[in-house]
């Protein structure tokens, strides 16, 4: 059975756990529509990715 040797300090604990914080979903600012979006995703509002027509929009009314 596996015993650890010393006790892990909180620096090194520490340390190891930063990357296990949830961080918040960037969001960019689209350069035809205006609406924010996530980068490298389609715009669904405009069915547009890099400028290109990519999915046709549905009408909401």
């Amino acid at each position: 059975m596996a015993v650890p040797k010393r006790k892990v300090s909180r620096m090194k604990r520490g340390n190891r756990r930063s990357h296990d914080a949830v961080a918040a979903p960037a969001y960019v600012e689209d350069k035809d529509s205006g609406e924010l979006r996530r980068p490298h995703h389609i715009d669904l509002k405009s069915g547009r990715y890099r400028g290109r027509q990519v999915i046709t929009v549905k009408d909401e009314a």
